[in-house]
């Protein structure tokens, strides 16, 4: 059986996280892959409002960096992971890796994991492209880092969703 990935991207705020929650009801056993670390209050707040969006209707496993383990440990009878999300696990690879070969070894692992998936995926991302262009290195770093990634994600993805304002708009 081939297994879906779905690709759900779009700004802040844009309903991204809610729009996956809503395709994930369709499945029995879920897990929730969280890439979020709680490094301050307001980020700590975040992760709570998302816990409760979640209830118990998911086995959570937070995993910043290393995404691709999860997929590979995954238990028996799991049908859907949702990966919620690729921005941010791109930002934690920059503060914890930092050297770029290791960076790009890491989203080559994912990758090499996601082509041959153990059950079906939904991976949240955000679209940060269509802003003014920053005005420091680091951030075009994450900014262009993210572009690619999210170029990946879709090119593998066997449906992608873009949301805006609340609406989806099915990419393929």
């Amino acid at each position: 059986m081939m297994h879906k990935v779905i690709y759900v991207t779009g700004g802040a705020r844009s309903g991204k996280s809610t729009f996956a929650l809503q395709l994930a009801n369709g499945y029995r056993n879920r897990v929730f892959v969280a890439t979020a670390e709680p490094f301050d209050e307001e980020m700590q707040r975040r992760i709570g409002k998302h816990q409760e969006e979640r209830s118990n209707r998911f086995m959570t496993i937070e995993e910043p960096l290393f995404p691709q383990r999860a997929l590979q440990n995954l238990t028996e009878g799991i049908d859907l992971v949702l990966l919620d999300c690729l921005t941010v696990w791109t930002a934690n690879l920059m503060h914890h890796l930092v050297d770029q070969h290791a960076i790009d070894e890491q989203i080559a692992l994912f990758f090499d994991a996601l082509s041959k998936p153990p059950c079906d995926i939904i991976l949240v991302s955000n679209e940060v492209g269509m802003g003014i262009v920053p005005d420091n290195a680091m951030s075009r770093q994450f900014r262009d880092l993210a572009g690619i990634i999210n170029q990946k994600a879709a090119n593998i993805a066997t449906e992608a969703w873009l949301l805006c304002s609340g609406l989806s708009l099915r990419l393929k």
